[in-house]
């Protein structure tokens, strides 16, 4: 049975049977918030230089953090999308930074916002290969096109035992999953693919 880790970790190396050694990151949480102000995005691109604001082409603002190295979306409704953080402290450090970015045009922002995971995207290996041409014919729910793409996609479905995830695997044992919301969830699915992969190969 594999074992639990804190919530505060983002990482996972567990034993599971015959299979070797396995390790899953996570390296990317979409989250979204509400600043519950407006937000006058033409005199936020105008006087931070970390942010990119072309309202012809796109309704939102960039905004680029250095550290920790995230990058949001700002619209003018004061709805906040953020990513590239690895952890949700990670997150709530952007989120604070673009605050405190915005009380340089006096906008002040009073409240906590309250942050939504959008969703996680976390990688890594499950070290063992694995034979994609038979993958695609033995499990179900899955699209191989080698010639387009090396990776074979895998939906996992959501059911009482496992969450809704979306993982992209490859040859070589290394894989990616994205669609879940919670890093138990990251890891509930990477144990319901490691089991049905097991039935198969």
């Amino acid at each position: 049975m594999a074992k639990k880790t804190t919530k505060k970790s983002v990482k996972k190396t567990v034993k599971t049977g015959s299979w070797t050694t396995r390790d899953i990151r996570i390296v990317n949480i979409v989250v979204s918030t509400s600043l519950e102000h407006d937000v006058p995005l033409e005199k936020m691109a105008t006087t931070l230089s970390n942010t990119e604001y072309n309202p012809e082409q796109f309704p939102g603002l960039v905004i680029r953090i250095k550290e920790p190295k995230t990058s949001a979306l700002i619209f003018s409704s004061g709805k906040v999308v953020c990513t590239g953080a690895r952890t949700i402290e990670k997150v709530r450090e952007s989120i604070k930074k673009i605050i405190k970015s915005l009380e340089k045009i006096n906008v002040k922002i009073t409240i906590k916002p309250e942050i939504k995971i959008q969703n996680i995207v976390a990688s890594g290996s499950i070290g063992v290969p694995l034979n994609l041409n038979m993958l695609a014919t033995k499990l179900r729910n899955v699209e191989y096109e080698p010639e387009q793409f090396p990776g074979l996609v895998y939906k996992l479905q959501s059911t009482k035992t496992s969450p809704q995830a979306t993982f992209l695997l490859f040859s070589n044992g290394k894989i990616v999953c994205t669609g879940t919301k919670s890093e138990d969830e990251v890891h509930a699915a990477v144990d319901v693919l490691v089991e049905n992969l097991k039935k198969v190969v």
